[in-house]
């Protein structure tokens, strides 16, 4: 008699237990699944706020470029001005040179074959692969 008494009240325990599962985990399921859910539209949103900021970096780097473009172009204006519309050959050397120092700056000098000729006309030694960034 002592067995039926705990046996009967384990096995209504034991029914509860899996009628409160089968209420339960299907709700767990679909709640956990709407967290997935909202966490994945989290992440897009997130990352499609940062193209967005990249986009715009981009922009205003692209600006600023234009705005320095312009700024060399009425320099070299202003250039030609001073030398009255020709250039010289001085000007032009030191224009080489200059363009030199900006290209082994960026460690992309290519190799250059001084040619005896009139002046030393520099040229520019294309066949070798220059590496890229």
């Amino acid at each position: 008699m002592n067995i039926t008494k705990i046996f009967i009240p384990t096995i209504f325990l034991v029914l509860i237990v899996i009628i409160g599962l089968m209420w339960g985990l299907p709700k767990y399921n679909v709640w956990q699944q709407e967290m997935a859910g909202k966490a994945e539209m989290a992440k897009a949103e997130q990352n499609r706020r940062i193209l967005v900021e990249e986009a715009k970096a981009r922009l205003e780097a692209e600006k600023l470029n234009a705005a320095a473009e312009i700024e060399r172009a009425k320099g070299m204006a202003e250039a030609m001005r001073v030398e009255n519309g020709t250039l010289s050959a001085t000007y032009n050397q030191y224009l080489f040179i200059r363009t030199l120092e900006k290209l082994a700056d960026k460690g992309s000098l290519p190799q250059i074959i001084y040619v005896p000729s009139e002046g030393l006309t520099p040229v520019m030694d294309l066949n070798k692969a220059l590496p890229r960034n």
